[in-house]
């Protein structure tokens, strides 16, 4: 039996580990009843100090094992004929982690995954999330006759869509090895047979990105942000580019502060036409003209005096 130095919170007794269990010696409270062991969870090998991990890599679902899989390691310790030994384990090793045809297409299909969503420095949660938006699409029979490179595409630009992430189609395209044909094939697909929750984008999502790329500074970006704030609520953006709506109100803004923009670098950044991007800062000037016409209209009513 030991005794500790901590009290009973009832009587301020003597408390007494017994087993498992600590118990009060004056009124018999059992204060606790499981014994933690503060340890730690691993065996004593000779990198204790060093590499103090308890646990394997976390799991995760952009591999199609879910990262449960061992991998049979490189050393340059090894020399001749045991070397290439352990080379044809290794290959052997990997082929048999691939069980049939559809663990080797998530394989695929996750690597394109991974790939796309590093170059595009997407966050975690979308890779993850398109890995798991690929795999439903296999188990609905999806992936039959249609290009897998397209798939990845698919999925990473329907995440997107649903995970609020600015990101237009073209710059999918642009970092995917597939075209824009087997992207939009895809994606009709997925829309159709998955039913995703993918509604309009909002233009307010591109400003921060093209405000950075077009190096703009923080007062232009806020004046456009409320320039299209006041767009969604006329109404104008429905059924337009979201991206080139953005443009035409960054143009606008910077037009309103002096601040040296064209038109073209606006619609490059925007990936939309010139004159998408002018039918675009029309409506918006036009709409903020009637916005201030309405103040003023305001402010003198406010203004005159009161009839006696």
């Amino acid at each position: 039996m030991s005794t500790t130095a901590n009290t009973c919170p009832e009587c301020d007794g003597r408390l007494h580990s017994e087993g498992t269990e600590t118990v009060c010696g004056e009124c018999g409270l059992i204060v606790d009843e499981d014994a933690i062991d503060r340890g730690p969870e691993w065996r004593s090998f000779a990198d204790d100090d060093t590499d103090p991990r308890r646990t394997g890599a976390p799991l995760t679902r952009s591999r199609h094992d879910r990262g449960l899989s061992t991998e049979i390691g490189r050393s340059t310790r090894l020399k001749g004929r045991k070397r290439r030994r352990v080379a044809r384990m290794r290959k052997h090793h990997k082929r048999a982690s691939v069980g049939d045809k559809a663990d080797r297409n998530q394989v695929y299909g996750f690597t394109e995954i991974r790939r796309l969503v590093g170059q595009l420095e997407l966050p975690e949660s979308v890779r993850d999330r398109a890995c798991v938006l690929f795999e439903s699409a296999q188990d609905a029979g999806l992936l039959q006759g249609r290009s897998i490179e397209g798939f990845a595409a698919a999925v990473t630009y329907a995440t997107c869509r649903t995970a609020s992430v600015s990101r237009t189609r073209t710059e999918i395209v642009d970092a995917a090895r597939a075209d824009a044909g087997e992207l939009a094939a895809a994606y009709d697909a997925l829309n159709r047979e998955l039913g995703l929750p993918t509604g309009p984008i909002d233009p307010t999502e591109y400003l921060a990105r093209f405000a950075s790329k077009l190096d703009l500074p923080n007062a232009v970006e806020r004046r456009a942000r409320a320039l299209a704030e006041a767009g969604a609520d006329a109404g104008l953006v429905n059924g337009r580019n979201p991206s080139g709506f953005a443009g035409g109100c960054l143009y606008a803004a910077a037009r309103e502060h002096d601040h040296d923009l064209t038109q073209r670098e606006a619609a490059e950044v925007a990936d939309v036409t010139p004159v998408t991007l002018r039918t675009a800062y029309r409506d918006v000037r036009e709409l903020d003209v009637d916005v201030r016409n309405e103040e003023a209209a305001g402010a003198a009513v406010d203004a005159a005096p009161a009839d006696d």
